[in-house]
């Protein structure tokens, strides 16, 4: 763990990025993808990077050290609303933190809840002051506003919070999609105004990422790109995509975005996605990406393999006793063979849930890392275009 003498030289040096400083390091010459680094005060994060996803304060059936000396994450997510509701903020207080309550000692991002919040369509209501709900653990209600929002994510001490949104649905209504828009804008003041009047809690600073909205329309999200750039925050982040909407949208948007955010300050789309959709979005110029499917979809037998997809369910595996992937750095992928995994997932043994996610973690980690590697050494664009070729197609 960085130690506090390399907190006070973040706050000598980097004092105008409170805490975080971001240095792009390389730009392919063939597309708008970049290698950067972040510097927060639990450690640093190589972009591109995907951040595994640990909702309730653990990403699931995976150890603490496993995400560090196997899969070599450098940064997980964590989410408000969950962690407010369970365990609470009064134990997290107590505890010193997300960073101390569950042992992981490098970076941690918290979204905002408003996804989780959008999501409970019958038990929630918008309104300018906030979002009104009801938990989905006992029906008690709650009010999340952008001010109590920023208070949490300071409780959780997340090094990087994320903005108060509202998340639109796909297909949505041009004017429904601005008027959506424009509270979003107008939350995000709000947002600001008290993240910059309230100090953290555990002796290190936190980084406050706005969000830009604007559903599938241009002109909605060249607006709130801009409106975003100019509150001139630590980073940016893209929300609103990868909520139903053909990935051609999605990359179009996106596009869209990144010519407008600035080059010097990290960017992060939300909610994404396949190892297709990460590649396609880093040409774009995304630096920062998250997404549950890796382990959900582990759970439910699907792997993401160098080579393409594998349903292990399926009954050409049953007596395959080949490696999970021998081209694998991850010894436990060498170890155990297909026909093995395939037994314990249709048997619904833990142990195949916890090996599965071991894999598709590792193996994101593992493309994010190439990707970097490819823009470095100025490659990355013909190896993007093989791979999404590979990475697509089910084995």
């Amino acid at each position: 763990m960085w130690n506090r003498a390399y907190l006070n030289f973040c706050r000598i040096f980097a004092a105008d990025l409170d805490g975080m400083k971001f240095t792009l390091q390389a730009q392919d010459n063939s597309s708008k993808a970049r290698a950067g680094l972040m510097e927060t005060a639990h450690g640093p994060i190589e972009t591109p990077i995907f951040m595994p996803v640990g909702t309730a304060g653990t990403v699931k059936a995976v150890h603490q050290h496993e995400l560090v000396n196997d899969i070599q994450a450098q940064i997980i997510l964590g989410n408000t609303y969950h962690l407010y509701l369970r365990p609470g903020l009064d134990v997290l207080h107590k505890a010193g933190g997300l960073h101390k309550f569950n042992g992981w000692q490098k970076p941690v991002l918290t979204d905002s809840g408003g996804y989780q919040v959008y999501s409970l369509t019958e038990v929630r209501k918008i309104k300018e002051e906030g979002v009104t709900f009801r938990s989905h653990i006992d029906g008690s209600r709650h009010l999340f506003t952008p001010e109590n929002v920023m208070d949490t994510q300071r409780v959780i001490g997340a090094d990087i919070i994320m903005a108060f949104d509202e998340c639109t649905p796909y297909p949505c209504d041009y004017q429904y999609a601005r008027r959506s828009l424009d509270m979003t804008h107008r939350w995000l003041k709000r947002c600001c105004d008290r993240f910059d009047v309230t100090e953290p809690l555990y002796g290190y600073e936190q980084s406050l990422f706005p969000i830009v909205q604007g559903s599938v329309y241009k002109d909605l999200r060249e607006k709130s790109a801009e409106v975003i750039a100019s509150f001139e925050r630590e980073g940016n982040a893209i929300g609103g995509l990868s909520v139903g909407e053909p990935a051609e949208e999605m990359y179009a948007m996106t596009e869209v975005v990144t010519n407008i955010l600035p080059q010097d300050k990290p960017r992060y789309l939300m909610g994404v996605g396949t190892p297709v959709n990460i590649l396609e979005n880093i040409a774009l110029g995304i630096d920062m990406f998250d997404c549950v499917m890796p382990t959900r979809n582990a759970r439910n037998g699907m792997l993401f393999t160098r080579q393409g997809i594998i349903n292990i369910k399926n009954e050409k595996w049953k007596d395959d006793f080949s490696p999970i992937e021998m081209e694998s750095d991850l010894m436990m992928d060498r170890f155990y063979s297909k026909a093995y995994l395939r037994h314990l997932i249709r048997s619904q043994e833990i142990l195949g849930a916890q090996i599965a996610s071991l894999h598709n973690l590792h193996f994101y980690l593992w493309l994010v890392r190439q990707a970097r590697e490819k823009i470095i050494e100025g490659t990355f664009y013909p190896w993007k275009e093989k791979m999404v070729k590979i990475l697509g197609q089910r084995l």
